[in-house]
């Protein structure tokens, strides 16, 4: 356990400032992630150095085709997520933490840039689960990477605060960011809001990170053309150039019963995507 440092004090509870969510936490209890706790008037960060999950990836399944190609990333994850997405692809991590479960390997970020080095990887990633519930372990490592001329990626829900942006953005060089929706989506399936989201891209196109999307597409939920539209108007009226990932989606967690993305959904939203944007690309096919 270890102090956070995004919070301020409301008499005897705290104000998380992690993510869009911004939890007001009473003594003993916990945030939406459940990874951060009122401790004492006190926020901690239940998961500072307990990583649960980590690989050596191609940058590719981040998925980045814009950044560092044919390289290997180094990517960590928690447990924890600020979202309750039904649809959750990594839902045995993410939502861990809501089960009760605080666990993994205790690791300093020293040892994290180490092991990275080691393993021969030119950038880490903060991936699996939500990076903004573990953001102090996050620019921890970053800015230690980076003295070591290793570059720092965030795949990411972007439901991000302006104060999480602000303390973290100097020390990121790419981010992937899940499109998930529009309003109704966000707020039905995933217990946020779309805006957030919105902000966090055109904040880290205006700070210069390398920005790659990525959209999950569920049949039923947010595979209609005016879905894929809005995506692609959104992003094109930042820049062209923005990749867009266009991902199928296989039932898991509690859409269990749902269908398969139908390829020919995909290749609707890619002919769209195209008409605006100059990089679109089908995954998980």
């Amino acid at each position: 356990m270890k102090p956070a440092e995004l919070y301020y004090k409301e008499k005897d509870k705290v104000r998380c400032l992690a993510c869009a969510h911004k939890c007001l936490i009473s003594e003993g209890r916990r945030g939406i992630c459940k990874v951060r706790e009122n401790v004492n008037g006190e926020l901690i960060l239940l998961v500072y150095g307990k990583v649960v999950s980590s690989n050596v990836d191609p940058i590719e399944k981040k998925p980045l085709y814009h950044f560092l190609k044919g390289s290997k990333s180094f990517s960590i994850g928690t447990v924890g997520c600020n979202f309750r997405c039904d649809f959750c692809q990594n839902w045995d991590i993410s939502q861990a933490s809501k089960q009760g479960f605080i666990g993994g390997r205790d690791v300093t970020p020293r040892g994290i840039v180490e092991e990275a080095i080691r393993a021969g990887c030119r950038s880490i990633s903060y991936t699996y689960n939500e990076p903004v519930v573990f953001i102090e372990f996050v620019r921890d490592v970053a800015r230690i990477a980076k003295d070591k001329g290793l570059k720092n990626i965030m795949v990411t829900n972007g439901y991000w605060s302006q104060e999480v942006f602000n303390y973290i953005y100097r020390y990121i060089d790419a981010v992937n960011i899940d499109l998930k929706g529009n309003e109704k989506f966000y707020n039905k399936y995933c217990g946020g809001n779309q805006k957030p989201v919105l902000d966090t891209i055109k904040r880290c196109y205006e700070a210069g990170i390398h920005i790659e999307i990525t959209t999950l597409v569920i049949p039923g939920l947010n595979d209609k053309k005016e879905d894929f539209e809005f995506i692609a108007k959104f992003l094109v009226s930042l820049d062209k150039n923005i990749p867009w990932h266009i991902s199928r989606f296989f039932p898991m967690y509690k859409m269990t019963k749902s269908r398969i993305t139908p390829e020919e959904t995909l290749e609707e939203a890619e002919k769209i995507g195209k008409k605006y944007l100059n990089y679109v690309y089908l995954g998980n096919i």
